[in-house]
């Protein structure tokens, strides 16, 4: 069986994942775009500190997925690679 055989799969692979992340990339970076760096020293609970605390909710939710998306994406890419790089040992013995 040649490896070689896998890589349109790991391509289309990567390419979704890939498509994903960044897509949740920019969907983070919309959701900060409103974010500030304030520190409420009152104490009483104000609108923006609650708008603030619901972006920082919305990011934690978002923080796991973030990670595992990019992890994919890179062990796609390393296994794409390698494939390749074992291929190309192959034929140079």
């Amino acid at each position: 069986m040649n490896p070689l055989n896998a890589i349109p799969t790991l391509t289309v692979v990567w390419a979704v994942v890939t498509l994903c992340f960044f897509l949740l990339i920019a969907y983070r970076g919309q959701i900060t775009r409103y974010e500030e760096d304030q520190l409420f020293l009152n104490g009483g609970e104000s609108n923006e500190q609650r708008e603030q605390t619901e972006i920082v909710k919305k990011l934690n939710r978002l923080a796991p997925f973030v990670r595992l998306l990019g992890g994919a994406a890179t062990l796609a890419t390393v296994c794409i690679a390698a494939l390749w790089i074992y291929d190309a040992w192959q034929h140079i013995k």
